[in-house]
């Protein structure tokens, strides 16, 4: 059986088919060439089109289609991965009312305090393991507080992979495991949060339907299957957020297990069958993809950097004088561990959680204009992301995550030596790295929602590990110290803030 996966990513889209059979890519297309662009009218916004990412998804499927490696009427199920914590709006008609605001807007953070503290902080993280925070709830209600006619229009409110199932099936539907990380999710009363939905204002009818996450959430339209040469009626059998679905791509779906990813934001991402929170909702806590399947607990407890790849990419853009990511970490390999005192805080992107939602800004510190060259930027850099993960996780080990293993796919920052060795020397945590990513694993999630896997781990049975980053333990001391200085200078800055 042939399956279609889709990962709606913030800079691109990125199109898969996989054979079920052997768990093979068969071949994959991403769209555009160029990243996309956040648009920022305002300072701490950020805002995508939903149509943009329509269109990418068409041209990316098409592409795929273009390779001439399979029969695209064989394609038998689709599953969607997409960033997450984003909110799209639509009318009566389907259409967008507005751009969509994604994972990395600041604005309703205030708007989450005040929830929070209506709310009641114990029945919030209760019940809801999390602050409402700067979640796609709390961006609801800015909308329902600063474009009341905007907000009178809508019909219904999505998140991106909804979005984009329903642009091919005409339907909308969601799940526990969605609305769970726009905070619309009541762990304990097993339902949509009334303490939200009243805090807030919000209609019931507002939500999409839900509908289990493996499971039909509607069939491709014969206009858009003519249009994109599947076979019409196909089912959407698969959506996910994309750090759950990341998890699954790497086979992690059991307590205990951990996946990473760092793309444009860095993300730890552990499993455990407990119903727990961070008493500071630094790190949160969501219905992991199979929870409450075959009745388990299964949560996944996230840490997120928004400032990771984004930071790395400023860098080539603005530093690196037009070379690739892969000269940029041949230069910077040249320089020595510490990058002779060059300090880069790379919280640049947004209000982070990890930091109790401030926004501090990407801090460069120590830069001596006679010593340091671009080579140390990017090098400091790259450890500066190490480092922010780092800190993420000494964060979860107070709420009692401690990884012997880290699953990654080998792709985007875990691509540099520096990054991926930085990481594994300061945490002592070795990194296990698959050749698989965020749409081969939507494409196998489809096969789970339509029934061709009998359950999850069938799924991953022919998954390879390509590579094993192990700890340097004669240089452990040397990164600890490093990494003190570099938390040092964040505490006082946060001191400061």
């Amino acid at each position: 059986m042939l399956l279609l996966g889709l990962d709606l990513g913030t800079s691109s889209i990125k199109a898969s088919v996989v054979d079920g059979s052997t768990g093979k890519l068969v071949a994959s297309a991403q769209y555009p060439d160029t990243e996309n662009t956040i648009s920022s009218p305002f300072d701490g916004w950020a805002e995508q089109d939903p149509e943009m990412w329509w269109t990418c998804v068409q041209e990316a499927i098409q592409r795929c289609n273009s390779s001439g490696k399979y029969n695209p009427k064989d394609i038998q199920a689709v599953g969607i991965a997409y960033q997450m914590h984003g909110l799209v709006i639509v009318d009566r008609n389907l259409s967008v009312l507005r751009p969509s605001i994604i994972w990395c807007d600041s604005r309703a953070v205030e708007i989450g305090k005040k929830a929070f503290d209506k709310i009641g902080h114990e029945k919030c993280l209760s019940n809801l393991l999390n602050s409402p925070g700067n979640f796609t709830a709390s961006k609801l209600a800015w909308v329902k507080e600063n474009e009341p006619k905007i907000y009178g229009s809508i019909y219904k409110i999505m998140l991106p992979g909804d979005f984009i199932a329903m642009k091919l099936t005409g339907e909308i539907t969601t799940s526990n495991s969605a609305l769970s990380e726009g905070i619309f999710w009541d762990f304990q009363t097993n339902g949509v949060s009334e303490d939200v939905m009243k805090c807030y204002g919000f209609p019931a009818t507002i939500l999409p339907e839900i509908r289990p996450l493996f499971s039909n959430h509607g069939e491709v339209k014969s206009s858009i299957a003519d249009a994109l040469g599947l076979k019409a009626g196909i089912p959407v059998t698969y959506k996910s957020g994309d750090q759950p679905n990341n998890a699954l791509s790497l086979n992690v779906l059991d307590p205990g297990e951990v996946a990473a990813t760092a793309g444009t934001s860095g993300v730890i991402y552990s499993v455990s069958d407990k119903v727990s929170y961070d008493p500071k909702s630094r790190v949160n806590t969501f219905a992991h993809v199979n929870h409450e399947l075959n009745g388990l607990n299964r949560l996944g407890t996230l840490l997120c950097i928004n400032g990771t790849g984004i930071l790395n990419r400023w860098v080539r853009d603005n530093v690196a004088s037009g070379l690739s990511y892969q000269e940029m970490n041949a230069l910077a390999s040249k320089v020595n561990e510490g990058a002779d005192g060059l300090r880069i805080l790379p919280f640049g992107n947004g209000a982070e959680r990890v930091l109790e939602n401030k926004v501090i800004g990407a801090t460069f510190q120590r830069l001596n204009l006679n010593a340091h060259a671009n080579a140390h930027i990017i090098r400091a850099a790259q450890e500066g992301i190490a480092y922010s993960l780092k800190y993420g996780m000494d964060i979860m080990a107070e709420n009692g995550t401690s990884p012997s293993v880290i699953r990654a796919g080998k792709a985007n920052m875990f691509l540099s030596d520096i990054f991926s060795q930085t990481l594994v020397n300061v945490t002592g945590v070795a990194v296990e790295l698959y050749d698989t990513d965020g749409a081969k694993g939507a494409a196998l999630g489809s096969g789970i929602g339509v029934r061709y896997f009998s359950n999850p781990k069938d799924a991953f049975v022919n998954m390879e590990k390509i590579g094993v980053v192990e700890p340097e333990t004669q240089k452990a001391s040397t990164y600890q110290d490093i990494y003190q200085d570099w938390k040092n200078i964040l505490d006082n800055q946060l001191a400061n803030d």
